[in-house]
């Protein structure tokens, strides 16, 4: 018996329903909860990458003796792992050669270059050596690259750093931590023992890895056209870089046709989420990638728009009337310059420097909590600027 004809449409129609309802089921992205703020908040996996958190093929891994460290017609590509570190910090920085090489550079033997503003110790040379497989370089930062600017009003400093140690402004009071900001920020890539090195990854002493990477990080950025590879990603101290913004301002009136037309200013200039650091540094949210590690392209750096935003920003004085970090510099740079599908955050590299993690959900890590960001105070959570980025950019 044929049914009526009300029957079949009610019948069409819950057909249609349940098919829809299944689509969306099957088109609905799977997230990763995170704390943000005090509210849970979803972060989209990211397509690119496989469950593992590993980013697409081609990956370049090791095949036979492709990468052993003496193979003239080795895999490795024109890349350094690279160190500013003291004699007195040779105990911490076999920790980060311990971790780095037990992860991932016993595989491929990518060479290590130390620098430093004094010659290093014979002791240091010894056990740094002792440490790796992988060729190990030993500089000296040019003397003129060190000292301080003869533009730098000595006077001015001085009461700068006293305004700025009222206001608990972290190292104001260190010269040399002026001078390595600075350096950091526009000298390194300069440094002749680099001057035909395009690739560099930067360790810091004191620092730890916590995943197995079994594919060459360096030939990957070479493979997918990235600029600059970041781990953690944070606010800063806003009276630290109170004048950074609008001196990036002023080179930017200068300099329109260096704005990419493809940036992130977005993530530079947000005020939601934390306003008190917009208003104090004057339109800058802060945000920017922590630069103790960093994987990168120094062709950008060398780049025409960089070399002078930097002599701008040098000229200016902020590296020492103020305390601005390579890291903000670099970010800002970054973000304003270079297309924002260039930067990439190495999510599956599991890392710590005191007091931020970043520990992958991948059974390839040990020693860290999954998900952790801090292992400070509760209020620390609030310095993670990821979320604004996978906001504005993504996640790639």
């Amino acid at each position: 018996m044929a049914l009526p004809k009300s029957m079949r449409l009610l019948a069409t129609v819950t057909l249609c329903i349940f098919f829809y309802m299944v689509l969306q089921i099957y088109k609905a992205p799977s997230t990763i909860e995170k704390q943000t703020s005090g509210k849970m908040k979803e972060w989209p996996r990211d397509p690119q990458l496989d469950p593992s958190g590993e980013p697409p093929e081609p990956l370049r891994r090791v095949e036979g003796d492709n990468y052993e460290p003496n193979n003239p017609n080795s895999a490795r590509i024109n890349a350094t792992i690279l160190s500013l570190v003291r004699n007195e910090e040779l105990d911490d920085m076999l920790q980060s050669m311990r971790d780095l090489e037990r992860t991932w550079n016993h595989k491929f033997n990518y060479p290590w270059t130390f620098l430093n503003d004094v010659p290093f110790t014979e002791e240091f040379k010894k056990r740094t050596r002792a440490a790796t497989k992988a060729e190990v370089r030993y500089e000296i930062v040019p003397k003129e690259h060190w000292e301080i600017p003869s533009w730098i009003n000595t006077d001015l400093f001085g009461e700068s750093v006293a305004l700025l140690t009222e206001q608990n402004v972290q190292y104001m009071s260190k010269v040399s931590y002026h001078q390595m900001c600075r350096w950091n920020s526009g000298l390194f890539f300069k440094h002749p023992a680099l001057a035909t090195t395009r690739y560099y990854w930067r360790v810091e002493p004191n620092v730890h890895f916590f995943c197995d990477v079994d594919y060459d990080v360096f030939r990957w950025m070479a493979d997918h056209n990235k600029t600059y590879g970041f781990n953690i990603n944070i606010f800063d101290s806003a009276q630290s870089v109170s004048t950074l913004w609008p001196e990036t301002r002023k080179f930017i009136a200068d300099h329109p046709e260096y704005l990419n037309p493809n940036n992130a200013i977005e993530w530079l200039q947000d005020k939601e989420r934390r306003p008190e650091n917009n208003e104090k540094a004057h339109g800058y949210s802060t945000c920017h990638f922590w630069s103790n590690f960093e994987i990168g392209d120094m062709e950008f750096w060398r780049s025409k728009a960089y070399q002078e935003y930097f002599d701008h920003l040098d000229r200016a004085g902020g590296f020492f009337y103020e305390r601005w970090g390579d890291a903000p510099v670099h970010s800002i740079a970054l973000g304003l310059f270079e297309d924002k599908s260039k930067i990439h955050w190495f999510r599956d590299i599991g890392y710590q420097h005191i007091p931020f993690f970043n520990c992958p959900n991948n059974p390839k890590c040990s020693g860290c909590v999954t998900g952790r960001f801090t292992d400070g105070e509760a209020w620390l959570n609030h310095e993670d600027c990821r979320p604004l980025w996978f906001k504005y950019v993504g996640m790639d």
